[in-house]
């Protein structure tokens, strides 16, 4: 069985104001500890065995928890007494460990599908899988870079420089990994789990990305604590378990998202249409996912290389992180049908089954993401997107002078 552990040794500073007579796992959410939040969302799933590591007031936690038969899981401890750094227990743990197992934060509410998590590792057999996903506040996070594999090739920390533009991928906090990393020498007893351990792992080839729009949200200030708060007791929190069915608002990228310039072919020339963000945030609060689908033919016609067009849908990441919206996927049809142009890339000029008005990225998202089709909308300024929205049986709605993505958004939720 795969052992699970759980950092629970966090002070909570910028929390406790919230509350500082009990360590941050302890914290209420309706009524319950977070960290008892964390735990029914494994046993469901079928991860009992659990180590969890305390320091800070950890005898409240294991008072409360004990053996944790009463919360049908089985759970040892590693008290620290002495500061470990967030990962110097995992080698005085070595032995108790599986061979591949979960590290979590304590400090951080979360419901996720831990089985498909488990399943994307096991088959890139890596050495760890980090859970990642796009937030509202990219700009002062860490950042993930990875290439079309999923493999990490840059790990930029908060104090790193980072490119001008960038994709919305921050690291989570949740981990599939596997002890042989531990097998290392680390020359002081305090180890900090992502400067030592994960970052050195970037570029290798052996570090990947799991990327999941389920809810994981840490509760560092009161601000956030009281938005964790708020999305349980709505139902957001549980909602966006992958294995339920989700719903989500599908959004063409020319004339929907950014100005209409006809071929874009310029990073320069890609800006945001007005109220777009807050559009995209509304989506955001909503439940729905924001999911981007555009067809591309300026990579067949050799217009516009992937890597460019990547760093344009960076652009349209990054200005929508500065204002605190974010998408949930990007997909693109980088084909075309028709042949006999200078410079066309041959084996993308195909009749394919992803551009737009057939269906094919709406359904690739839906299997990616456990979407209910028939409870999603198709948003766009074109009758290819009204078509592509009706053939994989959305709702559909359509951007024109009298009514922006805000007005339609504004309407439909």
């Amino acid at each position: 069985m795969m052992k699970v552990v759980i950092m629970a040794g966090g002070k909570g500073t910028r929390i406790s104001s919230v509350a500082s007579d009990i360590p941050k796992p302890m914290i209420l959410i309706e009524g319950k500890p977070v960290l008892e939040h964390e735990i029914e969302c494994l046993r469901k799933q079928g991860f009992t065995d659990i180590i969890l590591t305390v320091s800070h007031l950890g005898n409240i936690i294991m008072d409360y928890f004990q053996d944790g038969s009463k919360f049908g899981v089985h759970i040892d401890y590693y008290f620290e007494k002495e500061p470990l750094g967030n990962a110097g227990a995992l080698f005085q743990i070595k032995d108790k460990l599986s061979d591949d197992f979960l590290l979590l934060n304590a400090d951080a509410m979360f419901d996720v599908d831990f089985n498909r998590f488990v399943a994307f590792h096991k088959s890139h057999k890596g050495l760890v899988s980090l859970f990642t996903h796009p937030n509202n506040h990219p700009y002062d996070s860490g950042l993930i870079i990875s290439n079309s594999k999923h493999q990490v090739e840059k790990w930029l920390a908060k104090e790193d420089e980072r490119p001008d533009y960038y994709q919305n991928r921050v690291n989570a906090g949740l981990h599939v990994i596997n002890k042989e990393i531990l097998n290392q020498v680390i020359e002081t007893k305090k180890v900090d789990l992502d400067r030592q351990l994960l970052k050195p792992l970037a570029g290798t080839g052996k570090m990947y990305c799991y990327d999941s729009p389920e809810y994981v949200r840490d509760m560092g200030t009161p601000e956030r604590y009281y938005a964790v708060c708020e999305d349980f007791k709505e139902g957001r929190v549980q909602s966006k378990n992958l294995s339920n069915k989700q719903k989500a608002i599908f959004l063409d990228r020319d004339g929907t998202i950014n100005k209409y310039v006809g071929f874009l072919r310029d990073i320069d020339q890609f800006e945001l249409l007005p109220n777009v963000s807050k559009a995209i945030k509304k989506i955001n609060d909503s439940g729905y996912l924001a999911i981007v689908v555009t067809n591309q033919p300026v990579i067949a016609r050799g217009e516009v290389t992937f890597d460019e067009l990547k760093n344009i849908h960076n652009k349209m990441e990054t200005l929508l992180g500065n204002d605190g919206a974010y998408l949930d996927g990007i997909y693109y049809c980088p084909h075309h049908p028709h042949k006999g142009y200078e410079g066309e890339i041959s084996e993308l000029k195909i009749d394919c089954d992803c551009r737009k008005p057939k269906p094919g990225m709406l359904l690739q998202a839906s299997k990616d993401f456990n979407i209910d089709l028939n409870e999603s909308w198709m948003i766009g300024d074109s009758d290819n997107d009204i078509l592509a929205g009706e053939n994989a049986g959305c709702k559909t709605a359509r951007v024109t002078d009298d009514e922006s993505l805000y007005d339609i958004v504004e309407r439909i939720l």
